[in-house]
């Protein structure tokens, strides 16, 4: 087979089909893994003694701990838990034992949002505590509830100065978005390995996958300065 036939016949529609699959699951994990960032980072940086010890417990076993191990855990690991509850209470327990049964997507998802909340949570985190207390004491002084002056002027503000951070994160969630294909999605980098594997043109199936992932990234970033340009503070420096 020649090298155009293959690639117009064979490697280009299969890695367009696990593109498809990648945007679909960095979408949902993106979207996911910034509202549980806002949320987290905010308690650990707003919340009680009790609430700050829970939130940064869950930060440190997610940045703590390799995230192919947490994807396998999600998906390999949860079925055991159903195991161990029907053992223990018998089949009447089935419906709520069916819930640890995951399926790859929603196992990708879960595991990719939930890492990647974490680290967008030390992004909020440390930009609510780099706004002045002056401002939020002003805002109490004006009549404005805490519940208020956090969600109306802190978050604006912490949002801005965290967006750099987060989107550099949300670039990591492309590239390891790869590692879905541990939980047999068949994603960009799982339709590669399986041309690959087949026809025994790695170089040419591997080379075509950085490229894809390269423009994805590049997408990605374009439209995260366009972003962080669009909610800059009139007069001040913007990305370029």
């Amino acid at each position: 087979m020649g090298t155009w036939e293959f690639y117009l016949n064979i490697l280009i529609p299969a890695l367009n089909k696990g593109l498809l699959v990648s945007i679909q699951i960095i979408v949902p994990s993106a979207i996911l893994g910034v509202i549980i960032g806002i949320l987290v980072g905010a308690g650990r940086a707003l919340g009680s003694k009790w609430l700050t010890v829970i939130l940064d417990s869950y930060v440190a076993v997610f940045r703590g701990t390799p995230l192919v191990v947490q994807l396998m855990l999600w998906f390999y690991g949860l079925p055991s838990i159903r195991l161990i509850l029907e053992a223990h209470f018998g089949p009447e327990i089935r419906p709520i034992s069916n819930l640890f049964l995951l399926s790859p997507y929603v196992a990708s998802v879960a595991a990719f949002a939930m890492c990647s909340g974490a680290y967008q949570s030390e992004y909020i985190r440390g930009a609510i505590l780099s706004i002045k207390k002056g401002q939020f004491k002003a805002a109490l002084s004006l009549g404005f509830t805490k519940s208020q002056t956090f969600w109306h002027i802190t978050c604006p503000m912490a949002i801005r100065r965290a967006l750099p951070g987060c989107g550099n994160e949300i670039i990591y969630l492309i590239k390891y978005s790869s590692l879905a294909m541990i939980v047999t999605m068949s994603e960009l980098t799982g339709e590669a390995k399986g041309i690959a594997s087949l026809y025994f043109r790695h170089l040419e199936c591997y080379l075509l996958t950085a490229v894809y992932y390269l423009l994805l990234v590049t997408i990605a970033s374009f439209i995260l300065k366009k972003i962080e340009n669009y909610l800059a503070i009139p007069g001040q420096l913007r990305s370029q």
